[in-house]
C-alpha cells in the first residue's frame, strides 16, 4: 500500500451555484423550461427506464487541453443538467449515479444538447462498486470493547498500551492510523493486488507483507506494531476476506439532494503518477478576494521538490522549483522502499529534501510553505550562547523544519531559516505567521512586515524566533 493511493495527482474545487434565480419560479414554469445551453455548455436531460433520472452525476471529460480536465454536475428533479463555462475541447460524456453503472461516453462540444440515457446496474454487487469508499469500510469489525485493555502478542494480540476500543479505533482506524494517509474502503484498499497475496494464500500474512510496501512501509509497519500487529492484521484481513466471499455494504448512499444538486466539481490533472498531494491553496483564509483566479498551489511533503501549479483560467499546469540552503540536507530518497511496491518495485518514488508540509498565503499572494531547507541542527544563533532572546530562554539544538517563500511577481523562492519546527502556518490579523507546533508544544512566530522592509538575508535570521506566552 502506498500513498499513491490518495488523489495526488489532482486538484478538485467545489463551486456552489446559487439557485436563487430559480427560487421565484412557479412549479408549473420549472416543469415546462428546457434547458438553456449556452456556447460555453453542455447540457441536456438524462432519462432511464422509469423516466427522468434525477440526482445522478453527469462527467464531462477531455484530454485535449494542456492538462486532463472533467467537470461534474447533478441532474435536477427532472433529469435535467447543465455542465457550464467549458473550455473549447472535445468532451466525453457520461453518467454515474447511485443505483447505476456508467452509461456509454457520448462526444460532445460546448454549445451542443446531449440528451443521455442511464444504465441500471443489473445487480447490487454492480453497484456497490459505485458506492463511496467509506461504506465499504464501514464493514471493518473492530475488537470489542471487552477486548481492552489489550493483554499483549501472548494474550489477545492488542498491545497493552491500548487502554480502550475508542484508542484502537484513533490509533489505527480513523485519522491518526490508515485513513490519515489512504482512502481506506476504495477498490485499491478493500482488495489485496496479486502481486501481494501471491505470497500467502493467509490473507493475514498478505496484509503484513502489503504495510511493508514502498518507502511508506517502515512507517505503517511501526503503526500495527504500536497497537499490536497480530490483532490489527487479523481486522484487516477478517474484512478484506469477507468482501472477497461477496460481502457488501447493508444500505445504499441516497442520491444527492436540495442545495446538493448545486455542487459543481471541477478537476484538473496536476502533477506526476508518483506523487501524492499533502496540502493546497489559492487564497489568503483571512481574504478570500486575494489571487482572485489565480493559480493553485500544491505541496507534495515527502514526494517531490517542486510546488505543483495549476492555472485554472488556460487549464494548464506548471511547477515552481523549491531550494534548500544546505545541499546535505537530508532527502527521503534515503529511506528505501521496507519491500517492493506492487506499483513501483524497489524504485524510490519519494525524493523529497523539502517534503512541504502546508501553507499561508499573504495579502500579497505570496506563499508561505513549512518545508525543511536544511540538516536537523540548529543555527548556533539558536542554541546556548546565542544573544537571540529566545535562544536565552529556550536553546534550540534540533528544528526540522524552517520556511520557503514563493513570490509569483518575481518568481523567485527563498529558504528562511528558524529555529523551531514548522507545522500548519497562518496569519493573524497583524499579518503576524504562526506555526502550529514547535518544541515542547510552544508556538513560533515569523513577522513578515519586517520582512519586507529589508532583504537582508543574516537579518531575517536574526528575526526568527519563538516567543513564551
Amino acid at each position: 500500500m502506498s500513498k499513491r493511493a490518495l488523489y495526488g495527482g489532482m486538484v478538485i474545487v467545489l463551486g456552489v451555484l446559487l439557485a436563487a434565480t430559480l427560487a421565484g419560479v412557479r412549479a408549473a414554469q420549472v416543469k415546462s423550461e428546457p434547458v438553456r445551453v449556452g456556447n460555453a455548455d453542455i447540457g441536456g436531460v438524462v432519462s432511464g427506464a422509469a423516466g427522468p433520472e434525477a440526482g445522478v452525476w453527469v462527467i464531462a471529460e477531455t484530454a485535449d487541453l494542456p492538462t486532463k480536465f472533467v467537470k461534474i454536475v447533478v441532474t435536477d428533479d427532472l433529469g435535467r443538467y447543465l455542465v457550464p463555462d467549458l473550455p473549447k475541447a472535445n468532451y466525453s460524456v457520461w453518467v454515474r449515479g447511485y443505483g447505476l453503472v456508467d452509461s456509454p461516453k457520448a462526444k460532445a462540444t460546448p454549445g451542443m444538447t446531449v440528451n443521455l440515457k442511464a444504465v441500471a446496474a443489473p445487480d447490487k454487487k454492480s453497484a456497490a462498486e459505485y458506492y463511496p469508499a467509506l461504506y465499504w469500510f464501514s464493514l471493518l469489525q473492530v475488537p470489542p470493547k471487552s477486548d481492552f485493555p489489550g493483554t499483549g502478542p501472548t494474550g489477545n494480540g492488542i498491545s497493552s498500551n491500548m487502554k480502550s476500543q475508542g484508542q484502537w479505533i484513533r490509533e489505527v482506524v480513523n485519522t491518526d492510523g490508515c485513513t490519515g494517509c489512504h482512502q481506506m474502503g476504495d477498490k485499491a484498499t478493500r482488495e489485496i493486488p496479486k502481486s501481494i497475496l501471491s505470497h500467502s494464500a493467509d490473507t493475514r500474512a498478505a496484509w503484513d507483507r502489503r504495510i511493508e510496501s514502498g518507502q511508506a512501509g517502515a512507517g505503517m509497519a511501526a503503526r500495527f506494531r504500536q497497537v499490536g500487529s497480530k490483532r490489527a492484521l487479523e481486522m484487516y484481513a477478517d474484512w478484506s476476506d469477507r468482501i472477497a466471499r461477496g460481502e457488501l455494504p447493508a444500505a445504499a448512499p441516497s442520491r444527492p439532494q436540495g442545495r446538493e444538486r448545486n455542487v459543481v466539481v471541477t478537476m484538473w490533472d496536476w502533477a506526476d503518477p508518483k506523487v501524492y498531494l499533502h496540502d493546497d491553496i489559492s487564497t489568503d483564509k483571512r481574504n478570500p478576494t486575494v489571487n482572485a483566479n489565480g493559480p493553485v498551489y500544491g505541496g507534495l511533503e515527502e514526494s517531490g521538490d517542486y510546488l505543483t501549479v495549476v492555472d485554472q483560467t488556460r487549464t494548464a499546469t506548471s511547477q515552481v522549483k523549491l531550494t534548500v540552503r544546505d545541499p546535505q540536507t537530508p532527502s527521503s530518497a534515503d529511506t528505501p522502499p521496507m519491500a517492493a511496491s506492487p506499483y513501483w518495485g524497489d524504485e524510490k518514488i519519494w525524493n523529497s529534501q523539502t517534503t512541504v508540509h502546508s501553507f499561508a498565503m499573504d495579502k500579497q499572494g505570496r506563499v508561505w510553505a513549512a518545508a525543511r531547507i536544511r540538516k536537523p541542527e540548529t543555527s548556533a544563533w539558536c542554541q546556548a550562547g546565542s544573544d537571540l532572546p529566545s535562544a536565552k530562554l529556550f536553546p534550540i539544538t534540533q528544528g526540522q523544519r524552517g520556511l520557503e517563500l514563493y513570490d509569483p511577481k518575481t518568481k523567485q523562492t527563498t529558504p528562511i531559516d528558524t529555529c523551531f519546527t514548522w507545522g500548519h502556518v497562518n496569519f493573524d490579523d497583524n499579518d503576524v505567521l504562526w506555526s502550529s507546533f514547535g518544541p515542547a508544544g510552544i508556538e513560533g512566530w515569523f513577522d513578515t512586515k519586517i520582512w519586507d522592509k529589508t532583504h537582508d538575508e543574516k537579518k531575517a535570521q536574526g528575526w526568527s524566533a519563538f516567543v513564551l506566552d
